[in-house]
């Protein structure tokens, strides 16, 4: 009888992908600091990042760190085919996959080692595979949890693979820093370390009831369970998005005005909206993410009455949320915006019920959304978002 000590969950995520993609089609651009987007950095070489680039960083900044790095448009379609050629690979490998972005995703090979052997070996021909079909270095990380895999793949990053064995779990993960921990961020990350709570280590040997005086009670209920590798969710195909967003970072810390960021809230609704009704979906809950020139983050949410897909509706919404932070704006300045829809539903739920005359409001979104479908996504737009940039659309996962 077969017994591993390995766990049967692979976490498989492509390295730096954009800027991997601009280096795998331009040879001139191989083992030199790559740069994807000029006004803001969508995406950064490993040369790059070594010098302080980072995603989302303004282009000026991400210039002064590393001058000498080409700056190279992003070519969405591009990444698009990569990824596409990738999640291939990827159902070929298992046929449980659980997409996380186009550039990621969970793979469960558990019912394989008697046609494919060990998850090690399923690994490393993946990571093989994707190298000679699609020319991508990827890093995959192995283990019995979703939870632990990232971690590994994570902590293996660049073109790397590591195994965490089963009987060696805790070992592995208690030497790590809390920001391993999903959930840590800036905020979470500095209240741990004002309690001397610096490893993941530390956290799990808090007490439970600590940790939620600390944090709260589903922080400290989640990073308490995380931190003994208590991760029960199984790799899930097909699963259908709990939500869907979309942010536009904007790099310099010039002031905007109001008029400029309700432009920009009006185009990343706008975008969502097609995506929603594309997808099927309605929405209950509209969310305003918002990121400050200090680098502060704020999360703001409305929930509707009732989940809809009219466009106007959830920017109503959107709006509320971007007029109630405005003295904070004013005050501290603005880095990125962002929307996300979540309590998704599928389109047979009752439609938000629309003031007078207002009814045909949902309809009017499909007629010119088939418009859009026909001529293009820019065939009709608001007249407040003509001549503004309004940043690359970025190829998604099916929603």
């Amino acid at each position: 009888m077969f017994v591993s000590i390995e766990g049967s969950i692979l976490h498989a995520d492509l390295d730096a992908f954009y800027a991997s993609v601009e280096q795998r089609d331009n040879p001139r651009l191989r083992a030199r600091p790559v740069i994807v987007g000029g006004g803001v950095v969508l995406a950064a070489s490993y040369e790059a990042k070594a010098r302080g680039v980072r995603t989302a960083m303004g282009g000026t900044r991400a210039r002064r760190l590393c001058p000498d790095a080409v700056v190279v448009p992003p070519r969405m379609s591009a990444y698009a085919q990569a990824s596409k050629a990738v999640f291939e690979i990827f159902r070929e490998t298992s046929p449980v996959v659980e997409g996380i972005s186009i550039d990621e995703a969970f793979l469960d090979v558990g019912g394989l080692w008697r046609l494919a052997g060990p998850a090690r070996g399923i690994a490393e021909r993946l990571r093989r595979t994707v190298a000679e079909r699609v020319g991508l270095p990827i890093t995959v990380g192995v283990a019995r949890t979703k939870f632990l895999a990232k971690v590994a793949s994570g902590v293996a990053k660049p073109d790397g693979l590591l195994v965490v064995p089963s009987d060696g779990e805790l070992a592995f993960l208690h030497p790590l820093p809390v920001e391993r921990l999903w959930g840590v961020g800036k905020v979470t990350a500095a209240k741990l370390h004002a309690k001397g709570l610096l490893t993941v280590g530390h956290v799990a040997a808090l007490p439970e009831p600590d940790l939620v005086r600390l944090l709260g009670v589903a922080s400290g209920r989640h990073l308490h369970a995380l931190a003994h590798n208590r991760d029960p969710r199984p790799v899930r195909a097909g699963r259908r998005r709990r939500s869907m967003g979309s942010q536009r970072a904007l790099g310099s810390r010039r002031r905007r005005t109001p008029e400029e960021l309700d432009a920009m809230l009006a185009g990343l609704v706008d975008r969502l909206g097609r995506r929603l009704r594309a997808a099927g979906r309605v929405c209950g809950t509209v969310v305003l993410r918002l990121r400050f020139a200090d680098f502060t983050m704020v999360t703001r949410s409305h929930t509707l009455p009732e989940a809809t897909a009219h466009t106007e509706t959830i920017l109503a919404a959107a709006r509320v949320l971007l007029a109630a932070a405005a003295p904070v704006i004013a005050r501290d300045g603005i880095t990125l915006i962002g929307v996300s829809l979540s309590n998704l539903d599928n389109d047979d739920a009752v439609q938000l019920v629309l003031p007078f005359g207002e009814q045909d409001g949902p309809a009017l979104d499909s007629a010119l959304d088939v418009v859009r479908d026909r001529f293009g996504s820019s065939a009709i737009t608001r007249a407040a978002l003509l001549g503004r940039e309004q940043g690359p659309s970025v190829p998604l996962l099916p929603d």
